[in-house]
C-alpha cells in the first residue's frame, strides 16, 4: 500500500510513492526525481549503473508534473528533502503531463496572478499556495468546532431569495421559472427568521453574493461568510463571542498548521483580548489626523481611514456606536440616542472584517426603520411577520472567511485565500 511522502522514513526500509514529479535533475551518472504530494516531497535517486535498464528508460520519458509510481530502498541522506531518498526498484508513469507546462510549479519562473487562477488546478499544486488552503480548511474547522462548543446550531439558509437583504440594486438576477430571484447577499433575515423559531443560537458558513463593481485586492463578488445570531443577547454579547472565536482560531491554526505556516513563511502571533472597542466619533478623529481626505460624521471609513485607525491600535479592534442612518434597518438604536445604533465592526489594522449589531426586535420600529430607508415593508412581509408572534431579542454579526484567511496570513490579495474566484472580470475557471 502507498505510504504517504510524510510517513516514508529509513526505518520503513523500503516504501512504495505515488504524486507528481516535482522536478527533475540530470548530473550525468545520476538523475534525481524530486515527487510530490499532499503530504510533502520525497527525493528519488537513480543511480545509472547501477539499476535496470527498463527504469532508465522510463526515466527519460518522465515530464514535470507527471504522476509516477515509484517502489524502492529508502535510505538516510542528509542533503535531500525531509533527509531520505528512494532508490527505485520499480518506477512507472501512471500519467504523462504535457509540456511546456502553463506554469512553473517550482517557482524559478515567477507567474502574474491572472496567470495562476487560469490553471489553479496547477497553481494549487505549489507546497506554498497548498499550505493557505490547508490553513483556511483548519480556519473553517476550528470556527465550527468551537461555535458548536458554544451551543450554536449550524444551520444552512437559502441563496435564491426574492428580496434583497438590505434594499439597493447590488444584487445578482437570476432567471427563476417566472419570477423575479436574486442571489443572496446575505442569510441576515433568515437567521434573524431562526430566532423566532426559538433555535437561540445559530450559525452558518456559505457564500454570500454582491454585485458592487469593485477592482480592488479585497474585494470579491461571490465570498464566504461566517453568519452567527444568539437570542437574548445584545451587542456586547456577540462581541465578546467574535473576539474569543477569532483568538481560538488563531490558536487552533499556530497549534495544528506548524508546517503550513512555516511553509508560507509565517510566524502567527495569537491577537490578545479584550479587543479594544472605538467609538466611531473617536475612530474618524483618530483617522483625520493623518489622512488628507477628512472623513466627516455619517460617512463610512474609507481604507486610508481604516489603515490610519489600524496603524495607531496596532491589532484587532471594534469600531462601535455608528451612526444610526448609515447602517442597516435592523441595526437597534440607543433609546436614549437614537442617532446611533448598537452596531458594529471588527477591524484588523489592514481592513474590515466583520459587521454585527443588535438587532431591532420589536416589529413596528423594524417597520419604521425599513420605510426610513426608503424601502417597502411589504417586500419584507415574510420576514415582518416573524416579529409579531414571539421575537426575542437579538444579536449577531458577519464575518469574512477570506479576509480573515487574507489578514492572518498577511497575503497581499484577497483572491489568494479562495480557489476560484469570481470578480467583476472573472467567471472562469
Amino acid at each position: 500500500m502507498r505510504l504517504p511522502i510524510r510517513a516514508v522514513t529509513p526505518e520503513t526500509g523500503s516504501a512504495e510513492i505515488i504524486g507528481w514529479v516535482h522536478e527533475i535533475r540530470d548530473l550525468g551518472g545520476l538523475s534525481f526525481f524530486l515527487v510530490r504530494d499532499r503530504t510533502g516531497i520525497i527525493q528519488v535517486t537513480i543511480p545509472k549503473k547501477k539499476v535496470p535498464a527498463e527504469i532508465l528508460e522510463v526515466a527519460r520519458n518522465v515530464s514535470r508534473e507527471s504522476v509516477i509510481r515509484v517502489r524502492g530502498s529508502v535510505k538516510a541522506i542528509d542533503k535531500a528533502p525531509g533527509g531520505r531518498e528512494i532508490i527505485p526498484d520499480e518506477l512507472e508513469i501512471i500519467n504523462l503531463a504535457d509540456s511546456p507546462l502553463p506554469l512553473d510549479v517550482v517557482e524559478k519562473v515567477p507567474a502574474e496572478l491572472d496567470t495562476r487562477l487560469d490553471s489553479r488546478f496547477l497553481d494549487a499544486r505549489k507546497p506554498r499556495v497548498r499550505a493557505i488552503f490547508f490553513i483556511r480548511s483548519a480556519v473553517t474547522c476550528a470556527a465550527t468546532e468551537f461555535l458548536a462548543s458554544r451551543g450554536c446550531i449550524n444551520i444552512t439558509t437559502p441563496k435564491i431569495v426574492a428580496a434583497a437583504t438590505e434594499g439597493g440594486t447590488e444584487l445578482f438576477p437570476i432567471a427563476y421559472f417566472e419570477k423575479e430571484a436574486f442571489l443572496n447577499q446575505s442569510p441576515q433575515l433568515y437567521k434573524q427568521m431562526m430566532m423566532a423559531a426559538g433555535f437561540e443560537a445559530v450559525f452558518e458558513i456559505g457564500p454570500i453574493f454582491r454585485a458592487e463593481e469593485h477592482n480592488t485586492v479585497r474585494h470579491l463578488n461571490e465570498a464566504t461568510s461566517l453568519d452567527i445570531e444568539v437570542s437574548f443577547a445584545d451587542h456586547n454579547d456577540v462581541m465578546e463571542l467574535l473576539e474569543d472565536l477569532i483568538v481560538h482560531i488563531y490558536g487552533s491554526v499556530a497549534k495544528n498548521c506548524a508546517d503550513d505556516l512555516a511553509e508560507i513563511g509565517v510566524d502567527l502571533a495569537i491577537p490578545q483580548k479584550p479587543f479594544p472597542r472605538i467609538p466611531y466619533v473617536e475612530a474618524i478623529e483618530i483617522a483625520n489626523r493623518s489622512i488628507e481626505e477628512k472623513i466627516s460624521f455619517g460617512d463610512d471609513l474609507t481604507p486610508a481611514a481604516e489603515r490610519a485607525i489600524g496603524d495607531t491600535i496596532g491589532g484587532h479592534y471594534f469600531v462601535v456606536d455608528w451612526p444610526t442612518d448609515i447602517r442597516p434597518y435592523y441595526a437597534m438604536p440607543y433609546p436614549d440616542r437614537p442617532e446611533f445604533c448598537k452596531a458594529f465592526d471588527l477591524m484588523h489594522p489592514r481592513m474590515e472584517l466583520a459587521s454585527g449589531a443588535q438587532r431591532i426586535h420589536v416589529h413596528d420600529l423594524l417597520v419604521e426603520r425599513i420605510r426610513a430607508k426608503g424601502l417597502s415593508p411589504e417586500s419584507f412581509e415574510f420576514y415582518l411577520k416573524t416579529f409579531r408572534y414571539g421575537m426575542p431579542p437579538h444579536a449577531g454579526w458577519g464575518l469574512g472567511i477570506e479576509r480573515l484567511v487574507m489578514t492572518m496570513l498577511d497575503l497581499p490579495n484577497i483572491r489568494e485565500a479562495v480557489l476560484f474566484p469570481r470578480d467583476r472580470h472573472r467567471l472562469t475557471p
